[in-house]
């Protein structure tokens, strides 16, 4: 199916998109402070400003968006149909860069848990993700 947009609607479409305080961003934070933490929001001294940091834990929760961070398996995450060639470039640069700042946050001694949007729809079982993550005093590096 063709854009239903030209290229400059599309254009202030992509433009609008937040990449911060967004609803599911929201719904952790609000979890996390309810379950007592406290965090800092997207320090900018860390690679790929962290949607949420508890440095007193040494923990970074990723909040990341099933389709723009492509996650694996989720229908969420489907590519679009048309300009391709777009769309493939835009989301694999995604994955790498994502991958890229993982691998620099570890290297740093920082535990990483990530929290799909689709996730934030269950909050019994994200607050079970949650603590299970905050919990784990392992040097477990990443859950997906």
């Amino acid at each position: 199916m063709p854009d239903v947009y030209d290229q400059a609607q599309r254009s202030k479409v992509m433009r609008s998109v937040r990449s911060e305080n967004t609803k599911p961003e929201v719904i952790v934070r609000q979890m996390l402070h309810a379950l007592g933490y406290r965090f800092r929001l997207h320090r900018q001294d860390l690679p790929g400003k962290p949607d949420i940091v508890l440095p007193k834990h040494r923990k970074i929760i990723l909040v990341h968006g099933c389709f723009w961070h492509q996650h694996p398996g989720c229908k969420d995450a489907d590519r679009p149909q048309s300009n391709t060639e777009y769309w493939n470039r835009k989301l694999d640069r995604n994955v790498r860069r994502d991958q890229e700042h993982m691998a620099a946050l570890a290297a740093s001694s920082w535990q990483m848990l990530i929290v799909w949007t689709c996730e934030t729809r269950n909050k019994d079982q994200l607050r079970q993700k949650l603590e299970a993550f905050l919990l784990n005093n392992a040097s477990e590096a990443q859950d997906s």
